[in-house]
C-alpha cells in the first residue's frame, strides 16, 4: 500500500460519510500496530464506531485495544469537549458580569463553530504534547480537520480586542474569543500538519463521482492552507470478474469504472490506491486485517429470496401521502454519497407531474439538481443557495449598516472578520429562512447538505430562536424559521441512509439531533439497497445479506414510516427514470 510506505508520525483519513474511512484507519492502525510499533488511534467522529468495531467501549480517553498489542485508542467527543470550552470560557465571568451579559457569551458559544473548534482543541494536544507524543509511533485520526478549522485558528489576533470592544459584528467572536490563550499551540499544531515529515493525509473515496467530488474540494481546502503530502484511496470497487454474472453486476463495474477514468483533475496527480469491495462488514480485526491484505474470508451465500421478510413500500407511497396537501417543506437529510439529490429530484418530479407547485432547491455546494434532473417539467421550478453569492451578499449588507461609522482601521478589521468561513453559516442560514418561508404556499423539496453542515444550519436557526424569543414580549405573536421546522404540519424531514453500518448509525444519530431541537423525522428512505434485486453476483448477494440486519432494525426501531429503494442498473437521471424510481 502506497499510502502505508514510509508513514509519518501523524495519519489523517479524511472523506465524505460511508466511503470506509473508519474501516481503513482502523486497519492502517492494525497494521503499524503489527510491525511492534506504539500507536494511538483517535476518533474525531461525532458519530464514531470505532468502538463497535473493535468490539469495546473506547469513550474520552486513551484506552488499549484488548484484541491488538501495542494499539490504543481516544474517541474525542465534540459536544464533551464543547462543554468544557464554554465553562472555561465563561466561569470566570460569572458573577462578575451582569446576568444578561453573561447569557450573550454563552449564546455566542452555542453553535457548532465552538464545537468544531473545541474539538479541534482537543486534538491539537494530541499533536503538541511532547510526553504522549514520544509515547507514540503514530497517531492515526479518524476523520482529519477540516480547512474551515485550521483557516479560523490562522486568522490573525488583532482584530479579537476590537471585537470585544463591540466596534464589530463578528460570526465567529464567541469561539475564536478563546483561541489567543493557546494561540502558541495551535499554531504548533498548524505547523505539524503543514510538515510532511510529521503528517500525511489520505483522502478516502468511493467509485462514485460525488465522494471523488468531494476528495478533489478537501485536496485543494487543505493543500492550500499546507497540508500537502496527501494520497488517495478509492476504496470499496467492485472486481471486473464480478461484472460477469448479470447485467445489474456489469452496470455497477462499468459505472465505477466511468468515475475513475473521469478522476477530478485536482486529484490527478495524487498516489492513488484502489481495494476491492469486501463481501462482508469490516468489524474485527480478522476482517480489518484483511482490508489491506487483499484476502477475503470466506462466508456462505443463501439462494433464497432477500425481501420476503420485509414487503418494504416503494417511494411513491410516501409521495401520496405528502399529496394530500398543496404545500409544505420537505427535506432530505443523511450522509453525504447516500443520494439525497436524487431522491429530493424524485420527490419534486413526481409531486409536479400530479400538478403541484414545486420548488426544488439544495443547500449543498456540491449538489448538481440540473444535471440529475437533465431538463424541465410544468410546474416545477428549480434553484439553489450559493453560499458564494448569499455571502458577498451578507458582506455588503454588514459593510454597509455596520461599517458605514467606522474609520478606516476599524473597517479593515471588519472586513478581515467577514472573510471568516462562519460568515459563510450566518449568510446560508438567511437563505434558509427565506426557502423555509416560500413552503407556505407551494411545495418545497430541499436536498440538504450532507449531516454536519445541516446541522450547522439547525445549529443558527435555534440560536436566532432563542434570541428573538429573549428580545420580544411573552404575550407577542412571531413565527420562527424553527418554530415552522418544528411544526410537522409545515414540514417533513425524510432521512436517506444506505443498508450499511455506517450511513444508518449516523442517520440514527441524526433523527437525535433532530428530536433534541424539537423536529421529529418523518419518515426514512433506504436507498440502492441490493436485497430486492436478483443478482448472481456471489459478493453482491453476500451484501445483500449483510443488509438485511440495518433494515430490520430501521423497520422496527428506527422509522414510523419507510421507502425502499433498490439499486438500480442506470444512473436515475431525467425525468422519466426519476419518476420511475418513486414508483419501483
Amino acid at each position: 500500500m502506497k499510502f502505508l510506505n514510509g508513514a509519518p508520525r501523524f495519519m489523517f483519513f479524511s472523506g465524505k460519510g460511508g466511503v470506509g474511512k473508519t474501516s481503513l484507519s482502523c486497519a492502517t492502525a492494525i497494521h503499524l500496530a503489527g510491525q511492534n510499533m506504539q500507536v494511538l488511534l483517535v476518533s474525531t467522529d461525532p458519530a464514531s464506531n470505532v468502538g463497535q468495531v473493535f468490539d469495546q467501549t473506547i469513550g474520552n480517553s486513551i484506552t488499549p485495544i484488548n484484541a491488538v498489542q501495542g494499539l490504543s485508542a481516544l474517541e474525542i467527543d465534540p459536544q464533551a469537549a464543547a462543554q468544557q470550552y464554554r465553562e472555561r470560557l465563561v466561569e470566570p465571568v460569572r458573577g462578575v458580569l451582569p446576568d444578561d451579559v453573561v447569557k450573550g457569551i454563552e449564546e455566542q458559544l452555542s453553535g457548532a463553530c465552538t464545537t468544531e473548534i473545541a474539538a479541534f482543541d482537543e486534538f491539537t494536544a494530541l499533536l503538541t504534547n511532547i510526553e504522549l507524543v514520544s509515547h507514540f509511533d503514530h497517531i492515526v485520526f479518524d476523520t482529519a480537520p477540516t480547512g474551515h478549522t485550521i483557516r479560523l485558528l490562522q486568522l490573525p489576533g488583532a482584530w479579537s480586542g476590537f471585537l470585544n470592544e463591540g466596534k464589530g459584528n463578528a460570526s465567529c467572536l464567541g469561539p475564536l474569543a478563546g483561541l489567543e490563550k493557546q494561540r502558541q499551540q495551535y499554531a504548533a499544531a498548524v505547523e505539524a500538519l503543514s510538515d510532511p515529515e510529521q503528517t500525511r493525509l489520505i483522502l478516502v473515496a468511493r467509485a462514485q463521482r460525488t465522494t471523488l467530488d468531494e476528495a478533489a474540494r478537501t485536496s485543494g481546502e487543505l493543500s492550500a492552507i499546507g497540508l500537502a503530502s496527501q494520497f488517495l484511496v478509492i476504496n470499496a470497487v467492485l472486481p471486473e470478474s464480478e461484472a460477469e454474472y448479470d447485467r445489474l453486476a456489469a452496470a455497477i463495474y462499468q459505472r465505477e469504472q466511468n468515475a475513475i477514468a473521469k478522476i477530478p483533475p485536482a486529484l490527478q496527480h495524487l498516489p492513488v490506491e484502489q481495494l476491492p469491495l469486501k463481501p462482508f462488514n469490516l468489524v474485527g480485526v480478522d476482517a480489518l486485517k484483511s482490508l489491506l491484505s487483499g484476502s477475503d474470508r470466506t462466508v456462505s451465500v443463501t439462494t433464497e429470496k432477500h425481501t420476503s421478510q420485509f414487503e418494504l413500500p416503494a417511494l411513491s407511497t410516501l409521495v401520496d401521502e405528502l399529496a394530500k396537501t398543496d404545500h409544505g417543506l420537505i427535506m432530505m437529510m443523511g450522509k453525504g454519497g447516500v443520494g439525497k439529490t436524487t431522491l429530493a429530484a424524485a420527490v419534486a418530479v413526481d409531486l409536479a407531474n400530479r400538478g403541484f407547485s414545486v420548488l426544488l432547491t439544495t443547500s449543498d455546494p456540491a449538489a448538481h439538481l440540473s444535471d440529475t434532473l437533465s431538463g424541465s417539467l410544468d410546474n416545477l421550478e428549480v434553484s439553489r443557495i450559493d453560499p458564494r453569492e448569499e455571502t458577498q451578499r451578507y458582506r455588503e449588507q454588514v459593510l454597509a449598516s455596520k461599517g458605514k461609522n467606522l474609520d478606516a482601521e476599524g473597517r479593515a478589521m471588519l472586513e478581515e472578520d467577514l472573510r471568516s468561513p462562519c460568515t459563510e453559516e450566518v449568510a446560508v442560514f438567511h437563505a434558509f429562512s427565506r426557502i423555509i418561508r416560500a413552503a407556505g404556499k407551494k411545495f418545497v423539496v430541499m436536498d440538504t447538505a450532507p449531516t454536519g453542515h445541516t446541522l450547522l444550519l439547525l445549529d443558527a436557526t435555534g440560536a436566532y430562536h432563542r434570541e428573538v424569543t429573549r428580545q420580544v414580549n411573552e404575550d407577542a405573536r412571531y413565527t420562527t424559521p424553527m418554530m415552522q421546522l418544528q411544526n410537522a404540519e409545515h414540514t417533513k424531514v425524510m432521512i436517506v441512509t444506505l443498508a450499511e453500518t455506517t450511513p444508518v448509525l449516523e442517520a440514527v444519530n441524526l433523527q437525535e439531533d433532530l428530536r433534541r431541537a424539537g423536529i421529529e423525522p418523518w419518515a426514512w428512505v433506504i436507498n440502492n439497497s441490493l436485497t430486492i434485486s436478483d443478482t448472481q453476483s456471489p459478493l453482491l448477494k453476500l451484501r445483500a445479506e449483510h443488509e438485511l440486519a440495518q433494515i430490520e432494525a430501521i423497520r422496527t426501531q428506527y422509522a414510523k414510516r419507510i421507502a425502499l429503494i433498490p439499486v438500480q442498473d442506470e444512473e436515475p437521471i431525467a425525468v422519466d427514470r426519476l419518476l420511475a424510481l418513486t414508483r419501483q
